[in-house]
C-alpha cells in the first residue's frame, strides 16, 4: 500500500463498460494477493497504478482469464479490509479482499501519513522505500 501521490484519473475497464474515477494525492493504492505471492510483483503492480496510472481490468468471476489474475487492487481515500467478500477489485474502490487474520484493518490516507486501525496484535510494519528499490535493480 501506498499514497497515490498526484492528482490523476483511473479508469477501471470491464466487460461491458469503463468507469473512470479521480484520486487525489493522499489516497491511498493498495494491492492484495489473496493467495500470496512475491512482494515484488505486489510492488511492480502498485507503481504501475500509482506512478504510470494503467488502468485496472476487472474481469467476472467466470471468465477464463481470471484464475490467472492474482492480485487484485483499490485505489481510494480510505480502504476496509475484508475477508467475506467475493474476491476481485470490487468497483467500489474502498473494499479489499485480505486474509482472515487482517479482516477489518482500517487504512485511511491523510495528509503527511496513513491512519491503520484494528491492525492485529503483533503484526510487523516493514516500510519499503519504492524510489530505492527501482534504483537498486538499475545497477
Amino acid at each position: 500500500m501506498a499514497k497515490a501521490g498526484s492528482r490523476f484519473t483511473l479508469c477501471i475497464e470491464t466487460p461491458d463498460d469503463e468507469y473512470c474515477q479521480g484520486v487525489d494525492p493522499d489516497d491511498l493504492v493498495a494491492v492484495s494477493m489473496p493467495e500470496g505471492g512475491p512482494i515484488e510483483q505486489a510492488r511492480m503492480m502498485l507503481e504501475l497504478v500509482r506512478r504510470y496510472h494503467i488502468p485496472l481490468v476487472v474481469l467476472p468471476k467466470n471468465h477464463p482469464g481470471s484464475k490467472r489474475l492474482s492480485m487484485v487492487v483499490s485505489v481510494a481515500p480510505a480502504i476496509l479490509l475484508a475477508c467475506d467478500i467475493r474476491r476481485g477489485t470490487h468497483p467500489e474502490q474502498h473494499l479489499l479482499c485480505s486474509s482472515a487474520e487482517f479482516s477489518g484493518l482500517s487504512l485511511v490516507g491523510i495528509p503527511g501519513g496513513v491512519t491503520i486501525e484494528n491492525l492485529p496484535p503483533g503484526v510487523e510494519m516493514v516500510h519499503l522505500n519504492a524510489e530505492k528499490s527501482s534504483a537498486d535493480k538499475q545497477q
